[in-house]
């Protein structure tokens, strides 16, 4: 998935203070319930704020609030506000987007000792990226994998060079952010699986990052370097600025991201494929499990997202036309 999601995702990508006070989730709670906390990315971000529309909407079916902390992509302020929710004893459920998966560790883990039920919901919690298994005991992992993800966008960037001609198919990867290590465990998933492809040569690895200026700029870079490139790997927010760049060359397209835009690109045919996750849907399935939870039901302890969708999230044109996923929320 924008510099926003990359921030988010790891530091991915990913104001703050308390969530807005009349944000009340369009839910009234019940007698004695305890409500959902959402610590999410940041408002002002579509993915976030479509999750919580799905968290939102299972909290008022379940008869109790859902409130949006909003760190707005800072981590140490993610952390307080988790600290502070923890001692106010309002919530029984907390839905975690970490802005740093590793610095949050403290706090989830206080939480669970302190009776919480919590969901880490996209990003993992934890130093591992290869893994949705919950890396904090007693937590309920519902995440998209790193590795796993950067596997997808490797695969559907190797079917995208067997619909062109050249051969070895030249593929750039316009990678989020070098400085993340979440980024870092992806880009190393997406090139080994690239390079185990037949026919396949990854010519560039650029930093793209998360927004359509980043993706112009690295595309502006990469064609000086290499103006035959076939298929351009990145964030769908860079791919977005990256396609003006490269007006009028046949580029095979993999974007990261699942917006209503990124899905209608696929359906064009502008784009190859993305791996595609279903985010308010996702949402709701968290503050699902943690409810159940809470109330003293059985849940599993870990979900892939992939698993949630046709075919683990790889979409191409033909999968969306058959499917009718149309996105849950827009850039």
């Amino acid at each position: 998935m924008k510099r926003q999601l990359a921030v988010a995702a790891a530091g991915l990508l990913l104001l703050a203070g308390c969530a807005d006070p009349d944000d009340d989730g369009g839910s009234k709670p019940s007698s004695g319930a305890k409500d959902v906390a959402f610590f999410g990315f940041a408002k002002a971000n579509s993915f976030s704020q479509a999750t919580f529309d799905g968290v939102k909407e299972q909290a008022g079916k379940a008869g109790v609030k859902a409130e949006f902390f909003d760190a707005n992509f800072d981590a140490q302020a993610q952390i307080r506000q988790m600290q502070d929710a923890i001692t106010s004893k309002r919530f029984g459920v907390f839905v975690v987007q970490a802005n740093d998966g590793t610095a949050s560790v403290p706090a989830v883990r206080k939480a669970v000792q302190s009776g919480i039920a919590v969901v880490v919901q996209f990003t993992p919690v934890g130093p591992r990226y290869s893994t949705a298994d919950p890396q904090v005991p007693g937590a309920i992992s519902l995440v998209d994998v790193p590795v796993r993800n950067g596997e997808r966008l490797g695969r559907l960037g190797a079917g995208a060079c067997r619909t062109v001609k050249a051969k070895p198919c030249e593929v750039a990867y316009l990678e989020g952010l070098k400085a993340l290590p979440l980024d870092n465990a992806r880009t190393k998933a997406v090139v080994k699986t690239l390079r185990s492809a037949p026919d396949v040569k990854v010519v560039a690895q650029i930093e793209g990052g998360y927004t359509r200026d980043s993706g112009r700029k690295a595309m502006q870079d990469l064609l000086q370097a290499h103006p035959g490139v076939d298929v351009v790997i990145g964030s769908s927010q860079a791919l977005f600025g990256a396609e003006g760049v490269a007006k009028g060359k046949d580029i095979r397209y993999v974007g990261n991201g699942a917006s209503r835009q990124a899905v209608a690109a696929v359906r064009e045919g502008r784009w190859y494929g993305i791996p595609y996750l279903p985010i308010r849907t996702a949402g709701a399935k968290a503050a699902e499990l943690g409810l159940t939870k809470a109330r003293g039901g059985t849940v599993a302890a870990s979900t892939d997202m992939s698993t949630l969708v046709p075919n683990g999230g790889e979409l191409t044109k033909d999968l969306v036309a058959s499917s009718g996923i149309t996105g849950e929320y827009d850039e």
